[in-house]
């Protein structure tokens, strides 16, 4: 629920109210989520509650790009809420590493739709959704980034534009580090935090579509096309390898797996694959 806030009291309170929250271990994270599953409501809040505060910290990172801060962590929260209910705790990643992207892209459709202020360029967040959704689905596999230059391959586009985009869209620093001190009163206003009757945004691609599609693409590689990328990106057993290691197994250099890689990522910018 979106609340604009006038009252600076109201920042403070929701400050307090948030400032005894911090980050779940990774059991705690995996207990809580298959609660979840099941249809635990308290579940869902207590994961939902321990980040509210990595929210905050994105939104304030996203400032001026025509959005009152409020609303911007209003369609985070959302976006927050949203990971907590789709969290699949055998993925073996944290989940602010998962919820990152659906809160990034939450706050992104809103900048997108939010009629009361000038509209960013249409072009330029479709380029960051794609960006979004193409890295969340690496992400999410490996637990790191993949690098510009093949997010770049893929959408065709130069790779000072993914980083261009990246910076504006920056992500945060030191995710697993509560904020704290002064530094944390100063970055912590709202009192907003959406009721179980908002709606979530429409996400344009679904976690299980974004794996459909990426099964899609890389049964139209060739063999060893596909192996290399699986290899690199850990897509198959989440543990991402070197093209040095990947070539030592199969017997190939490096550079042939360079250039095996860089084929296969031409090949996925068919815009079918998109």
């Amino acid at each position: 629920m979106a609340v604009r806030s006038t009252d600076s009291g109201l920042l403070d309170q929701y400050f307090q109210d948030i400032s005894d929250s911090k980050p779940l271990d990774s059991t705690s994270e995996c207990e809580l989520a298959r609660r979840i599953q099941l249809g635990d409501r308290d579940a869902r809040n207590q994961l939902v509650s321990a980040n509210l505060r990595f929210v905050v910290r994105l939104a304030t990172d996203l400032q001026g790009c025509g959005m009152d801060l409020e609303d911007l962590i209003s369609a985070g929260n959302v976006g927050l809420i949203t990971a907590a209910e789709r969290f699949d705790p055998e993925r073996g990643v944290k989940f602010i590493t998962y919820a990152l992207w659906l809160i990034r892209q939450a706050i992104l459709k809103s900048l997108s739709q939010d009629t009361r202020t000038v509209r960013l360029p249409a072009n330029r967040v479709k380029l960051l959704n794609s960006i979004t959704q193409i890295s969340r689905e690496i992400q999410q596999k490996t637990g790191v980034e993949p690098e510009d230059a093949d997010v770049a391959q893929i959408l065709e586009v130069p790779v000072d534009r993914v980083r261009e985009m990246l910076m504006w869209s920056r992500e945060l620093a030191s995710l697993d580090q509560p904020t704290s001190g002064e530094d944390a009163q100063a970055r912590m206003p709202l009192n907003v935090i959406p009721d179980d009757r908002q709606v979530a945004p429409d996400y344009e691609v679904s976690d299980e579509s974004d794996h459909q599609q990426l099964v899609m693409a890389l049964a139209s590689l060739e063999d060893r096309e596909a192996h290399v990328i699986r290899e690199h990106y850990g897509l198959v057993d989440d543990d991402p390898k070197t093209l040095g290691a990947i070539g030592k197994n199969v017997g190939l250099t490096k550079e042939r797996i360079r250039q095996i890689k860089e084929k296969a990522l031409r090949k996925l910018r068919h815009p079918r694959h998109r």
